[in-house]
This record gives C-alpha cells, sequence and structure tokens, in this order.
C-alpha cells in the first residue's frame, strides 16, 4: 500500500527510523487492529494507533459516554456526554486521522459475536474492564491465532504482556497462553469494580500507551516481544517489575 504524499509527511518521523522505515509504514497501513474496549485503556491504544497510521481500527464497546468517564478517558470530551463511545472513539480518531479506518461494534464482546469480530482483525489490544470478557478474548485470539496484548489496571498498579501462544520463540517453543499466567478466572465480586474502589486516571495513560507501542513493535516486527513476559508497574513507587513465564506442559 503506497503512501501519499500528506502520509510521507505525516509519518516522517517514523519513516527516517532504521527499525521502522517506509516499509514498517506500509505495515502499519495495511493493518487491521480490533481493540476491547473505549475506555482508559482502549482510549491511548486507539489514539497512539491512530496516530501512527494504523490503516483500520475496529472498536467494540457497548456503552455510553458519562460525567465520570472523562477522568481519564480521554478520546471523549464534555460533549460526548449521552453518546455511544464507539461513536464519540470514531469522531475524534477521524479528527486526528483522516486516513484510518474506523469500524465501530456498539456491543458487548461475547460468546456469540466474539468469534466473528475478532476473525476479522490481525491484531487485538484488550481494554475490558472484566475477566469474563479478558478470558474470553484471550481465548477466542489463542483459537484464531491472532497476537493479543493485554492489560489490566487497578487503583494504582497495573499490568501488561503479549500474547501470541500460536507462533513460536527462537528456540522453536510455543509461546505461553493467557491461562499459563493466570490459571484461573477470580470468583465474581472477589475484586473491588473500577467504581468501587476508584482508579488512578493517568494510570491508564501509561498502560495504554504501551499497549499502542507494543501493537506497533508486532505490526513493524522490531524490538522484543513482551510475549512470556508480565510487566508490572507499581505507580506509586514508579517502579516496575518482569515475571517470566513458560507455555505449561498440559
Amino acid at each position: 500500500m503506497k503512501l501519499s504524499p500528506e502520509e510521507l509527511e505525516r509519518y516522517a518521523r517514523h519513516i527516517v527510523l532504521a527499525d521502522v522505515g517506509g516499509a514498517g509504514q506500509q505495515k502499519l497501513k495495511q493493518a487491521r487492529v480490533l481493540v476491547v474496549g473505549a475506555g482508559g485503556l482502549g482510549s491511548p491504544v486507539m489514539q497512539y494507533l491512530a496516530a501512527a497510521g494504523v490503516g483500520t481500527i475496529g472498536v467494540v464497546d457497548p456503552d455510553t459516554v458519562s460525567l465520570s468517564n472523562l477522568q481519564r478517558q480521554t478520546i471523549h470530551d464534555s460533549d460526548n456526554c449521552g453518546e455511544p463511545k464507539v461513536e464519540s472513539a470514531k469522531a475524534a480518531i477521524t479528527r486526528l486521522n483522516p486516513h484510518v479506518s474506523v469500524e465501530i461494534w456498539p456491543v458487548r464482546l461475547n460468546s456469540e459475536n466474539g468469534a466473528e469480530l475478532i476473525v476479522q482483525y490481525d491484531l487485538v489490544a484488550d481494554g475490558s474492564d472484566n475477566f469474563d470478557t479478558r478470558y474470553l478474548v484471550a481465548d477466542l485470539c489463542e483459537q484464531f491465532e491472532k497476537t493479543l496484548v493485554t492489560a489490566a489496571v487497578g487503583q494504582f498498579d497495573a499490568s501488561i504482556t503479549t500474547l501470541k501462544p500460536h507462533l513460536h520463540d527462537a528456540a522453536g517453543k510455543a509461546f505461553p497462553r493467557y491461562r499459563d499466567v493466570f490459571p484461573q478466572k477470580p470468583p465474581d465480586g472477589m475484586l473491588p469494580t473500577c467504581e468501587e474502589a476508584g482508579i488512578l486516571g493517568a494510570l491508564t495513560g501509561v498502560i495504554g500507551s504501551m499497549q499502542a507501542l507494543e501493537i506497533v513493535k508486532e505490526i513493524v516486527g522490531f524490538g522484543e516481544s513482551l510475549a512470556g513476559r508480565l510487566l508490572l508497574y507499581d505507580a506509586k513507587s514508579a517502579r516496575f517489575q518482569e515475571i517470566t513465564y513458560a507455555r505449561s506442559a498440559s
């Protein structure tokens, strides 16, 4: 896919990077990425993927924008309150980069529609806020061989990893699955919701931006993947910790 003169200027700072270049920017333009959740994590994911020139961004979210969202969901603004989040996100992405195609799905991703949605995209970024969706997305991405960058945030802490169990590392070993690092879903009600516990808004910006970066790395093919590495972030102490995990025998 050729880049137009306007795109060449827009992405000039990417193109001069030896690890991206014109070929890498064309890969970004060809890519189709599904973002699950247009909230705190999904906002920076969509904004930075759009700015990077990802050709098609799919957005799935059933909710409408509320005033309490705006402390962290930066893709929306005050005028969007009451609108479907996918509509608000599409308008913001189009303003940011008209070269990006946005496909919206104003539904909750579930076992009935999940396969139909995920199979249409090359990669998935999961910014959902519940364990049912996280496990379902991970299982579907494994089934349909889609690379997944998944993240979760708490009050002042967060985690992020990349999953591509359909691929193999340099030693020929299959990359691990979501259930290799999180074997069992916590019981319902065990952990407080965002509404109950609260969340530091800027934290979602930090981790969502990291998700976008990992997606870009996977598309272009540079750097070291987070596959097999769970990165933990403590916002209070500004410290990162890395936990490695491997494919189980089962």
